[in-house]
């Protein structure tokens, strides 16, 4: 077998393990570090409700910083949202520059991958909170999430594909601990 075929084996088999890393690392924090009892529904505490909502002024801040730089970017590189502001500059889209197109995509796909990552968070964030966690496992999970988002968008937006590895595993390691605690207490 060539190289280049062995190595994209190895990718693969890192890129197909990879969440199921995260998730392992997720349990054994859990299981270690929080303690989990049987699951009683119930309104939070006032230091759970604190932590989600610290997590989610963050997550509003992130979201107003992409919004900021998206539009930052068209700005500085004369491009527009729609047909009809197209139409309306005057400018013809096919004269936009390389660069800016390419800074603008970085910019949407930050976005998107925000986007699609809040959905799930805060589905988890509400079963978590009236679930009776630990206070320590809300703040590490809800606030932690939040804090590897901003470092996830500044990374993506500063271009830093290493450090937004990391921040994505952060927030992802949040979720799947978010999510793990979840399901442990149901069995516990």
């Amino acid at each position: 077998m060539d190289k280049p075929k062995r190595d994209k084996r190895q990718i693969a088999l890192i890129i197909i393990g990879y969440p199921f890393c995260l998730l392992i690392i997720g349990l054994a924090i859990n299981m270690l570090a929080f303690g989990i009892e049987l699951i009683t529904v119930s309104m939070p505490s006032i230091e759970i409700v604190s932590a989600l909502i610290i997590a989610s002024v963050l997550l509003v801040i992130n979201h107003a910083w992409l919004m900021t730089t998206t539009e930052l970017t068209r700005l500085k590189h004369t491009l527009y949202a729609t047909p009809e502001e197209w139409a309306k500059s005057g400018v013809d889209p096919q004269s936009a520059s390389a660069l800016g197109m390419q800074e603008l995509a970085r910019r949407h796909n930050a976005h998107r991958n925000t986007t699609e990552n809040a959905v799930y968070f805060c589905l988890l964030a509400a079963l978590f909170t009236v679930t009776s966690p630990s206070t320590l496992a809300a703040q590490v999970w809800l606030i932690g999430f939040a804090i590897a988002r901003l470092g996830y968008t500044y990374s993506y937006i500063a271009g830093r594909d290493n450090l937004r590895g990391v921040f994505m595993s952060l927030s992802l390691l949040a979720m799947f601990g978010l999510a793990s605690y979840l399901l442990l207490s149901l069995v516990v």
